[in-house]
């Protein structure tokens, strides 16, 4: 299954002439990643569900090797290739449960100290499948049976953080999710949406915004709120100062600025 989103370089034709015995969803606007996806999730009919972006590619084996992990563990409810950069490093492709405090964490740079929001997969071991919380939804296997216990993706989220919200849901449920580094699968990270970069920086954080409300109610998602304040309200005066310096980061100054002034309404 393809699902165009409206595409306008003439991508929708390409696969009609090319790959007849591809099911070809053609949307007349733009749905978002999760309305999108389960367009071709209702249609489809196997025991296992790959989510795979456009702007990916699987090295060969990829997928078997996804299949046969999923067919050994009858309790894993999804697994999650090992994504690549275009020169071959490794790309984060897993990561934990975030928290408001995790995405604060991650925001003032503490990382680096002690991962908390992130996993330090640079020491894992690219021979052993390993247990992780959320798995991104660049190359996400899922199990039908999962799905058909816990629901298919949030369509309230236009794009971003529904793959968390569906991890979320399946470890609740009881399902265990995995990294298969076995699986390579190179991912051109944001080729979708670079060309768009400042609103979808904001949609990233709408929909997190949207995610804490959703686990957490009004009040989480009123913390998370303000710890974005805190953490970007600095940001953006440094950046306002040091733009008379250097007009190049005048972008970075316009999307802080556009942020904070949409955090009120999320």
């Amino acid at each position: 299954f393809v699902v165009d989103n409206a595409s306008t370089d003439g991508s929708a034709a390409m696969v009609r002439g090319r790959f007849p015995q591809v099911h070809l969803i053609q949307n007349s606007e733009n749905v978002g990643f999760a309305r999108a996806n389960n367009q071709a999730i209702r249609q489809s009919r196997g025991r296992y569900v790959l989510l795979l972006n456009s702007d990916t590619e699987a090295r060969p084996g990829a997928l078997s090797s996804l299949l046969a992990f999923m067919d050994a563990q009858p309790r894993a409810g999804a697994s999650g290739a090992r994504l690549l950069n275009p020169d071959g490093t490794l790309q984060p492709s897993c990561h934990p449960m975030l928290t408001p405090w995790r995405e604060f964490w991650r925001l003032l740079f503490l990382e680096r100290i002690r991962p908390r929001a992130t996993y330090d997969m640079a020491h894992w071991d690219l021979r052993t499948p390993r247990e992780v919380e959320v798995i991104k939804g660049a190359c996400l296997m899922l199990r039908r049976e999962g799905l058909d216990q816990v629901g298919l993706l949030d369509e309230r989220y236009f794009m971003y953080t529904e793959e968390m919200d569906l991890c979320y849901r399946l470890r609740r449920a009881g399902w265990r999710l995995y990294w298969v580094p076995e699986a390579r699968v190179v991912h051109y990270e944001e080729g979708s949406t670079r060309q768009v970069a400042e609103p979808m920086y904001v949609q990233l954080y709408r929909s997190k915004v949207q995610f804490y409300r959703k686990i957490g109610g009004k009040g989480q998602a009123r913390l998370f709120k303000t710890l974005l304040v805190v953490a970007y309200l600095p940001r953006l005066l440094t950046a306002m100062v040091s733009v008379l310096f250097a007009p190049t980061i005048a972008a970075r100054t316009s999307t802080y600025r556009h942020l904070l002034a949409e955090l009120p309404g999320m």
